[in-house]
């Protein structure tokens, strides 16, 4: 595990030691976080003579223990290059890792503990002020930490307040694809440090730190059913928005979360005709957006598309609904039996685990996967995302593309799929600030299970007139 610091990576700890060993990165997902943080973690626990105490947190189990192989296969390759040139003052012993959550319990005294955030909330606080009482140094790694601003997760800050006497031997480093703003960010800051460094998509692809990717926008269209329910629901909401509207002329200039807060505290205004118009707008609203999640030419689709990718491409389907990620399964089982794995909240824990294990390890090659992977996992051999349905949040759509593009050797690219109904509101574009990458527009056929693309009909055609060609020549060339 030879592995050297990547330019930004070296930048941004030379800026987290200037700032004593606090603050916060936001980084691509693929592009090295967990490594910048334990590389951090060793030059640290030098400076303390090997008597650093690091503490851990994550929000789900699966991460905890992408975490605990990382950090073992760290420490492994540590101790054999001390042991190479004859030095064992640090890492020449076996170092213990604990584990806190998940169905874990090790023992808190650890030099190294790993918490579960639900775990962490309740005793992570009290057993770090208590280390750093001792006279002991702490280093908290607080990984996907945009997920620590709520009221709960607080709890596991508590400390701070309490250690004016023992803050120069605590430090701290915040991780992050997509950080937050506003409160939530100044509260990040007050508690972890300043934002040190911030490394996107475009200075990923420019450094070549993760893998060369393109995106496809795929249109689909709604069936004759489905069009005309979403034109009624368009229709009755079109109506009665504009009756809210005279009740709150500000709701036309609203982007479209401040419009929904707003009709949420309208749905209990004292006047019962606005009242009951918000709230049956929001049910609309959320009808609507269901029915467009589920719709039949999503599913037909990626089966399709799925035959037409190589077979030695390992795919990741990310979706929204449990009940049309289980239909795909069942569809695609069928035609890739043991193939197919799903990873989802209506699975147990151990059961979701298998999955990602058996993905990684190649036993399987698809994954179908409800927001289960959307943070952290690590599977760099996956080299096609295909978003079924999903939000349009920029968080989620940066973390599902990061479990596509993370490097490893023989890997040449990646491949992202993005799935729209073209007759809908739902946004048709990805990621239009994603960097260099190209974006291709396709469009889906259900009838004939064709992917069809506008753009190189269009420039086919042109080719053709140019050259002359009869019209028959275009439509060989065309196929």
């Amino acid at each position: 595990m030879e592995k050297k610091l990547y330019q930004w990576q070296e930048r941004c700890l030379e800026r987290w030691r200037a700032a004593g060993g606090r603050g916060i990165v936001q980084a691509v997902t693929g592009s090295g976080k967990t490594f910048l943080a334990l590389t951090a973690m060793s030059g640290l626990d030098e400076e303390q003579n090997g008597k650093l105490r690091v503490r851990i947190v994550v929000p789900t189990g699966t991460l905890m223990q992408q975490w605990n192989r990382a950090l073992r296969e760290y420490l492994s390759a540590a101790r054999g290059r001390e042991a190479s040139c004859g030095s064992g003052a640090f890492y020449g012993r076996q170092e213990e890792i604990g584990l806190r959550g998940g169905g874990f319990q090790s023992a808190p005294g650890c030099k190294y503990m790993i918490y579960v955030i639900n775990s962490a909330r309740y005793e992570l606080a009290r057993q770090i002020l208590e280390e750093l009482r001792r006279g002991e140094a702490v280093l908290l790694i607080a990984d996907e930490c945009h997920r620590y601003t709520s009221g709960q997760n607080r709890l596991i800050f508590e400390f701070l307040p309490y250690i004016k006497e023992q803050e120069d031997r605590f430090f701290s480093m915040g991780l992050s694809a997509t950080l937050p703003s506003g409160q939530e960010r100044r509260f990040l800051e007050s508690v972890l440090g300043q934002s040190i460094y911030s490394y996107g998509l475009k200075e990923a692809q420019a450094m070549r730190t993760i893998c060369p990717y393109d995106v496809f926008h795929v249109g689909l269209s709604f069936d004759a059913g489905e069009r005309m329910e979403y034109e009624e629901l368009s229709e009755r909401m079109n109506v009665l928005f504009a009756r809210l509207l005279q009740a709150c002329p500000a709701l036309g200039k609203m982007g479209l979360k401040e419009r929904f807060e707003q009709l949420g505290r309208m749905s209990g205004d004292r006047n019962r005709a606005v009242a009951q118009a918000a709230s049956k707008y929001i049910g609309l609203s959320y009808k609507r957006k269901n029915l467009v999640c589920l719709a039949a030419a999503r599913i037909q689709c990626v089966r399709d598309l799925v035959e037409r990718l190589g077979d030695d491409d390992k795919i990741i389907v990310f979706g929204e609904r449990i009940r049309q990620m289980e239909e795909l399964y069942i569809l695609l089982r069928e035609r890739y039996p043991g193939r197919v794995g799903r990873c989802h909240s209506g699975l147990s824990r151990q059961a979701n685990q298998n999955a990602t294990e058996r993905f990684r390890t190649g036993e399987t090659r698809i994954l179908l996967t409800c927001r289960a992977m959307d943070e952290g996992v690590d599977l760099p051999d996956a080299s096609v995302g295909v978003i079924l349905s999903g939000t349009g949040t920029r968080r989620q759509r940066v973390q599902r593309l990061g479990r596509i593009v993370r490097r490893k050797e023989g890997k040449a690219g990646a491949a992202l799929y993005y799935m729209h109904i073209e007759e809908s509101a739902e946004d048709v574009c990805f990621l239009p600030e994603g960097g260099e990458n190209r974006i291709f527009e396709l469009q889906y056929d259900a009838e004939s299970g064709c992917f069809l693309s506008p753009d190189y009909d269009r420039a086919a055609e042109a080719y053709v007139n140019y050259c002359g060609l009869p019209g028959d020549k275009y439509y060989d060339l065309a196929k």
